[in-house]
Order: structure tokens, then C-alpha cells, then sequence
């Protein structure tokens, strides 16, 4: 499976006819499944290509958006403990839509984050809040 992200030093396993992937920033063994490849995937590229501190990096965490228990993908940090990335991560097969930005922003109005990334593994989309809306940026945005 071709992804944005490079995946050849990614640690996978198999065991007992099960595949196994190694999660960069909780240090622990996870299922292979699609999902779970494309978010382990972007964390590495984020720890190893863009210097992203793993320590700065929250992954799978519950939070409550309006009496309900969810469970955000990735929440990148700033050094001053703020969020500042949420990002959601998909399957290569789930298309980046509408209903995944309402997803991933439904959210992050517990989570209030600046930027949103929302990948699929396969495409990024990386959102600003700007003024109250969310704007898209399609160059430049990672620095």
C-alpha cells in the first residue's frame, strides 16, 4: 500500500498469524490494521521527518463533546502544554469529506486546538482557525 508517509522503518511483526505494528510514541505493540498503520505512520513521520518531540505527542485519549465519551486519533502539544495539531486519521479506503472535518472539529471544541490535520494516509488536509472558521492551507503550512 503506497502512503505519504514513508513506512519502510516502521517496525512490523507477525505473531501467531496475527500482524503487529510498534507505536513510536506509546512504545507498545498494536494490531495492523489500516487505521492504525496510517496513524502510525504520521506519528513517525512526525518524530523522525518533521522533529516533532514524541514527549509533545498525545495519542488515543478520551474527551467529552456535548455528554458523550469520544476518543481523539493524535494531539501534537506546543512547549508550552497547549494543543496545537489535532489530527484525525483514516483508513486508506474512508475518503477525506465533509463529514471527517465535521468529525474532527465536533472534536476539537473540547480539545481547541489552532490547527487540524486530517489524513487518510493517502491524502493530508491541514486546517487553520482563523477568525472562527477553519481555512484550509494548502502549501507552507508545516514549518
Amino acid at each position: 500500500m503506497e502512503l505519504l508517509f514513508p513506512i519502510q522503518q516502521l517496525k512490523m511483526e507477525r505473531r501467531e498469524g496475527q500482524d503487529y505494528i510498534w507505536g513510536i510514541v506509546r512504545r507498545k505493540w498494536y494490531v495492523l490494521q489500516p487505521e492504525e498503520l496510517v496513524r502510525q505512520a504520521l506519528l513517525d513521520w512526525m518524530v523522525r521527518e518533521k522533529g516533532v518531540s514524541a514527549a509533545l505527542i498525545s495519542v488515543e485519549k478520551g474527551i467529552k463533546y456535548q455528554k458523550l465519551q469520544k476518543r481523539f486519533d493524535v494531539v501534537v502539544y506546543d512547549n508550552k502544554g497547549k494543543a496545537f495539531i489535532l489530527c484525525e486519521c483514516k483508513a486508506p479506503d474512508v475518503p477525506l469529506n465533509q463529514d471527517t472535518l465535521n468529525q474532527i472539529a465536533r472534536y476539537n471544541v473540547s480539545i481547541q486546538a489552532p490547527h487540524l490535520l486530517l489524513t487518510n494516509g493517502r491524502e493530508l488536509l491541514f486546517f487553520s482557525q482563523e477568525n472562527g472558521k477553519y481555512i484550509h492551507k494548502k502549501e507552507g503550512w508545516w514549518k
